[in-house]
């Protein structure tokens, strides 16, 4: 994110040379983003008997075959590829900075050669923090020893100076005293890792060694990834041997190393104003900006977004006897075989049959009394009332029609029922898309542990349902989706996922849309206003109602 290559861009920069210098071929970087043009390359690598993609040698291998041990090309070659000037520092960068300038991260371990973080400290504190690479690595630990914090580490060296850890004997094993240097602090900190694969088993070798000592990773060992990435073996069972050690440790999905930094800072109970000021470099403001009057043009894009006129404003409060925690009530909700819908936010709210709701919470439950909902779900603190209200919305939509209600995300989705009896609610659908349900031929869902027998993959079509609120209107939205069944076999639907939606354009997706439209609001009328609610039961406390119109939003052109 600051702008240097990652090892993989290193990688298909050294394949890209090695294939150019022998095939007298000249190929540029912005090639190489070609699927063809990469696929060509890797093909050719593979014929010279280099590592298949993605293997684990693969970076090792490549600098052997390009630089054999010539250090000071292996210098200049990342010097130039890492050079400063390419260098722009983003918001998790800064947040790292100040968390070394004030002490609040005490000492840092990096397998980077870049000077990413040294310019990060000098930015935003005005100083500077010298690294401890393989030329000073006996100074690291008196450091940690007369705790001069902040220590930093790098521990495959700093490209400007001589050692450099690049080639498969450099990681065999990492310079010992920097080995010793973390494994101390692994015995006195938690760890975060971010950034990382765990692909250098020297590195991952380190943490296995700190977990046979005393007292590992105190404060806990929390391994970063990105949301949906494959996680490795190794990684996995590093966690795994950490938990069995006793240790509070976990693999956490992140969005990007800028949202993680940024939310570890804004909840920082105290943070120095002036490191603070130069970490975020702009507040948030109020902005007001008129929109244009409406245009008689035709209109240039068509939403997804139907209006909503009225959300329910009441429903069913439940005073408990004791605190009930979201599992137990989760638990109560699947005892009502989900005929009542729940929440805390932060009361628990109720809608559904009272005569239900009363048997679910029967010896829980103090008092049970009608209560005013919130009509702002755009707040902070308004996120599980909002799923509430989707929730409403979709089982809804689903009544009365061939629809299963499940979750993926923070939203509810509305699923063809393979299994339905009447499929005739669904015309419109079927006209627009044929099928909507199936086996996915010779696909099964992986095997591990937990689920040892191989089982069938199926599809059906699907669509999000989700609420948001802008300008002082609520709009509900509506995202077509393809299922998966069993969930976990999406990652190895992908090949049929992909082919299934390669002709869902302009054209095609508008007639998806409207044919869900017409099936969500039971009438091919365009600006219907379509009134549903949750249930059957009278009592408006008990049974939540909405009224929408059927034509989307749109953007109108103006006059001439």
């Amino acid at each position: 994110m600051s702008g240097l290559p990652t090892a993989t861009d290193i990688i298909w920069d050294m394949k890209r040379r090695y294939y150019c210098r022998e095939e007298n071929q000249d190929v540029s970087r912005q090639d190489m983003q070609l699927p063809s043009v990469a696929a060509r390359i890797q093909a050719f690598m593979n014929s010279r008997g280099f590592p298949p993609l993605w293997a684990d040698d693969e970076y090792t291998t490549y600098f052997e075959k390009i630089f054999g041990t010539d250090r000071e090309r292996q210098r200049a070659y990342l010097r130039g590829i890492l050079a400063e000037d390419k260098v722009m520092l983003t918001a998790g960068n800064r947040v790292m900075g100040a968390l070394l300038a004030s002490g609040l991260t005490r000492m840092m371990f990096t397998t980077n050669f870049d000077s990413v973080v040294e310019r990060a400290v000098a930015e935003v504190s005005g100083r500077s923090i010298s690294a401890f690479h393989l030329e000073g690595t006996t100074a690291a630990n008196q450091a940690l020893a007369n705790e001069e914090w902040p220590i930093y580490c790098k521990l495959h060296g700093d490209f400007r100076f001589d050692s450099v850890k690049n080639l498969s004997a450099d990681l065999a094993q990492q310079d010992a005293a920097l080995a010793e240097c973390m494994l101390t602090s692994a015995g006195r900190f938690g760890f975060i890792v971010a950034g990382y694969s765990g692909r250098d088993d020297s590195v991952m070798n380190l943490f296995r060694q700190a977990l046979l000592r005393p007292n590992p990773f105190p404060h806990g060992l929390f391994w970063t990834g990105m949301r949906g990435a494959p996680v490795l073996p190794a990684v996995s069972k590093l966690i795994d041997a950490a938990v069995s050690a006793g240790t509070r440790a976990a693999y956490v999905e992140i969005d990007t190393f800028d949202a993680l930094m940024l939310r570890m800072w804004r909840n920082l109970p105290s943070r120095p104003s002036d490191l603070d000021a130069k970490v975020r470099k702009s507040l948030p403001a109020a902005v007001s900006i008129p929109l244009p009057c409406h245009g008689t043009a035709s209109p240039l894009l068509r939403l997804n977004a139907l209006p909503i006129a009225t959300l329910p404003s009441r429903a069913l409060i439940v005073t408990p006897r004791e605190d009930i925690d979201w599992a137990s009530l989760r638990t109560i909700q699947a005892e009502a075989e989900s005929r009542i819908l729940v929440t805390k936010a932060p009361n628990i709210l109720c809608w559904g049959a009272p005569d239900t709701i009363a048997k679910a919470f029967q010896g829980h439950a103090a008092k049970i009394e009608g209560v005013d909902v919130p009509s702002d779900l755009s707040a902070g603190d308004a996120l599980a009332l909002k799923g509430f209200v989707e929730e409403a919305i979709a089982t809804a939509l689903a009544r009365d029609r061939p629809l299963l209600i499940r979750r993926r995300g923070n939203s509810p989705i509305l699923i063809v029922d393979a299994h339905a009896q009447d499929m005739g609610p669904l015309q419109p659908l079927s006209s627009a898309l044929g099928k909507l349900t199936g086996p996915i031929t010779g696909l099964f869902a992986p095997v591990d542990d937990e689920h040892p027998t191989p089982v069938k993959v199926f599809w059906a079509e699907a669509v999000r349902i989700s609420i948001t609120q802008k300008n002082g209107a609520a709009w509900l939205l509506v995202d077509p989706d393809i299922w998966i069944w069993p969930p976990r076999a999406r990652d190895a639907a992908r090949e049929f996922l992909g082919e299934r939606r390669k002709d869902r354009l302009n054209a095609k997706f508008d007639g998806i849309l409207t044919a869900w439209i017409r099936v969500l609001a039971g009438t091919e009328q365009r600006g219907a206003v379509v009134e549903l609610s949750s249930f059957q039961v009278q009592e408006a406390d008990a049974n939540p109602s909405f009224t929408f119109c059927s034509r989307t939003a749109f953007s109108m052109g103006l006059e001439g």
